[in-house]
């Protein structure tokens, strides 16, 4: 039968990357493999015809010479005539991930094998614990002043009667003897490998103690429900995170914590407005306050301000007072404060308050001279 092109077999273009060609043969080497094809008649056929391409293709040389003359320039090239069982390392240039293989067909289980990694180290190495994010709700004011909070919460910790160690009277494992792993002939139908897998006993250690410590039933740590107090900073705003160092998850094998990430969501206020560190207030105005200026008492943050409003302010006019803003402990950062005016219209007028308002309509509001209004109207007829 002819060959396939080895393009087509690793379903990849011509102009495929040496990556790409790596990547494609390594995710039909998973998938044709004769063990996982048990049922598959082809399977060893089609696995073979995988690693073929992919000897090729992998090799700069090779490659160019297929490109150029096809299959016949690289006859001899192609895997052993030797049966399934040894005809898959006899590539020269193959970069074939055996503990790939193992892991999908044994679940894992197999990446002591010798040569592929694993052993001890892998099992027995410290791990850090993971982080936790919880999230705490503030009031505006505990946001903008700092304040100190007090919660519950259940930290694993060293046990303090073995400091950790999870028992007393360290001794070497007599299972493993210290290696903390257990080397064992594996055969499976590609041969036979020796196989490093965890001791069961002292879980990688390499060691176990006479003695095993009753507070904490040898596992070095014990889950305590504790009042944490934590000091929130002046400035902290809704999305800022605080870390609480060692509160987190437990490490494993004697590794330390992880920690606690606290994210803050902050509460509105009834009148202020903030945006960042800038606070922002609404001020409403009558409508002779807005023509004819005004003095004011304010309030801030940080209390009540007086201030001149000019004469013939209008709706949306908007006035700064200088550091009046969030002193922003936690970003180094002072705001200021933004005065909004709003101007509100009379709903209702008296029959004195309408004839006030008809000699406004009549007076230059620049010279406060009086218009003739019959002249105005004739002028622009």
């Amino acid at each position: 039968m002819d060959k396939r092109d080895y393009y087509e077999v690793l379903g990849v273009s011509k102009t495929a990357t040496a990556d790409e060609i790596k990547s494609a043969y390594r995710k039909k080497a998973k998938v044709l493999h004769p063990d996982v094809n048990k049922d598959d008649p082809k399977a060893e056929e089609k696995f073979k015809e995988v690693q073929e391409a992919y000897a090729v293709l992998s090799d700069e040389n090779k490659r160019k010479m297929y490109d150029q003359f096809g299959h016949a320039g690289v006859s001899g090239n192609g895997p052993s005539a030797g049966g399934y069982g040894g005809a898959y390392t006899n590539f020269d240039g193959v970069d074939f991930d055996f503990g790939d293989i193992f892991d999908s067909f044994f679940g894992g289980g197999f990446g002591g094998f010798s040569g592929f990694g694993g052993g001890r180290g892998s099992t027995s190495r410290a791990q850090r614990g993971s982080d936790i994010l919880m999230r705490l709700d503030l009031d505006f004011e505990e946001a903008v002043f700092g304040t100190e909070k007090k919660f519950n919460l259940d930290v694993v910790e060293d046990c303090s009667e073995c400091h950790g160690r999870g028992g007393f009277d360290k001794q070497e494992c007599s299972t493993c003897h210290g290696n903390g792993t257990i080397t064992s002939e594996q055969r499976t139908i590609l041969g036979s490998f020796m196989s490093k897998t965890t001791c069961p006993d002292c879980k990688g250690k390499g060691y176990t103690f006479k003695r095993k410590c009753s507070e904490c039933s040898g596992k070095g740590k014990v889950k305590e429900n504790k009042k944490i107090t934590i000091n929130i900073p002046a400035g902290i705003n809704t999305g800022d995170r605080q870390r609480v160092s060692g509160k987190g998850n437990p490490g494993t094998n004697g590794g330390s914590n992880g920690d606690l990430y606290i994210e803050f969501v902050v509460g509105e206020h009834k009148y202020f407005r903030r945006e960042n560190d800038d606070i922002y207030l609404e001020v409403p105005l009558t409508l002779t306050e807005a023509i004819g200026g005004c003095k004011k008492e304010i309030p801030t943050l940080y209390g009540n301000v007086k201030i001149n409003i000019p004469q013939g302010t209008d709706s949306g006019d908007k006035q700064r007072i200088k550091g009046k803003g969030i002193d922003n402990k936690f970003r180094k950062n002072k705001g200021d404060m933004y005065l909004i005016f709003k101007v509100y219209m009379p709903k209702r007028l008296s029959r004195e308050q309408k004839q006030l308002i008809d000699r406004l309509s009549v007076t230059d509001m620049d010279t406060n001279e009086t218009v003739d209004f019959n002249q105005f109207t004739r002028k622009n007829a």
